[in-house]
């Protein structure tokens, strides 16, 4: 009793000119390429749709403290600045000096 192989019927198959050759032509070997296509039911949800949101109130808390925190920051820079305009007394910019 020898060694016996079985036989592969697909053992010296080139799959990458078949693979190749059926996206060139779909109709090739007999059978058609079916693209897959999600269905129209299905709508595609960006992902920030799904994070909590805030309530109403806390949502103009928020923003509204953003606002104001960015008026008084704007307010300080521009007591800063006059004063600093008074120390070099009162001249903003000279040219040919």
């Amino acid at each position: 009793m020898g060694t016996e192989e079985t036989k592969d019927p697909l053992k010296g198959v080139d799959w990458k000119a078949i693979g190749s050759e059926l996206q060139k032509d779909p109709s090739a070997g007999g059978k058609s390429v079916v693209k897959k296509r999600l269905p129209k039911k299905i709508r595609q949800i960006p992902d920030c749709y799904f994070l909590p949101r805030m309530s109403t109130p806390s949502t103009l808390a928020f923003y509204g403290a953003c606002i104001a925190g960015g008026i008084g920051a704007g307010m300080l820079l521009e007591v800063w600045i006059n004063k600093k305009i008074k120390e070099d007394g009162g001249v903003v910019w000279e040219f040919g000096k």
